[in-house]
């Protein structure tokens, strides 16, 4: 039993890039606090398919295939999640690419990609439920970030400067969407083992480094991030706005 504090018992969220990974870790934690989820990625029957197991497992569940970089399909899938399960009360950014090349070595239409999937892409989901939440005066906005953008390294210059954005994007939020009830938050997660960083866990040198500079002395699993995304969209965490949640096992704490 969920205590009621941290129940979303009647909160429709929507979570993007949510067929796997981070965002599917998310998605079934927030259906088990009793929210519906719509789970979002590029695929149809993918998306459909995660769906159903939620729903076979007993929780609230739905699906809406579409590209967070296109304007015209992320207004079009917002009204359509409306119109069928309710509006948006919980929107969590989750979808996001990575592109691991050295900063001159970036062609234009790569260093795009990366900013508009991470921050453009939040931008217009965002821009899209923002509306209905000022309007019933309530909402949870809930952004990935990224420890790289306190400690970047090597061949992620995009993707640091994307988070950097996406956490000053959240205080902006914050400050400005306080005052119709609606909190923005950012998830800063450490170094999560899911098909994203499959290349790092690949990297035996990497991963032993790695591990010598987390005092929790492991890869992160979704699991373990999933419930911080609980705790900022229900009551419990309703006077927390325009902060980034770190979630790294200690790894920034340690250097």
């Amino acid at each position: 039993m969920v205590p009621d504090q941290f129940s979303l018992a009647g909160r429709v969220a929507l979570v993007t890039g949510s067929a796997r990974g981070i965002g599917w870790g998310i998605a079934q934690s927030v259906a088990a606090a009793g929210g519906h989820v719509v789970i979002n990625d590029l695929d149809e029957a993918t998306v459909a398919g995660r769906a159903q197991e939620l729903r076979a497992a007993g929780l609230s569940a739905s699906h809406a295939a579409f590209d967070i970089t296109d304007e015209a399909a992320v207004e079009a899938a917002i009204a359509r999640i409306a119109a069928s399960v309710g509006p948006v009360d919980i929107l969590v950014n989750n979808a996001g690419i990575q592109r691991r090349k050295l900063f001159h070595e970036f062609s234009y239409a790569e260093w795009r990609a990366v900013i508009d999937t991470h921050l453009n892409g939040a931008f217009l989901v965002t821009r899209a439920v923002v509306p209905g939440m000022m309007e019933r005066r309530f909402g949870r906005i809930v952004m990935i970030g990224s420890i790289a953008v306190q400690q970047p390294k090597q061949a992620i210059s995009a993707y640091a400067a994307a988070k950097g954005a996406v956490n000053s994007l959240v205080r902006a939020l914050a400050a400005e969407l306080g005052p119709h009830g609606i909190t923005a938050n950012a998830i800063a997660p450490g170094f999560i083992a899911t098909e994203f960083t499959s290349a790092l866990q690949a990297d035996e040198a990497f991963t032993a480094s790695m591990l010598t500079r987390v005092p929790s002395g492991r890869w992160g699993q979704p699991s373990d991030l999933a419930p911080a995304v609980v705790y900022l969209a229900s009551s419990a965490g309703a006077f927390v706005n325009g902060s980034t949640l770190t979630v790294d096992g200690g790894f920034l704490a340690a250097g």
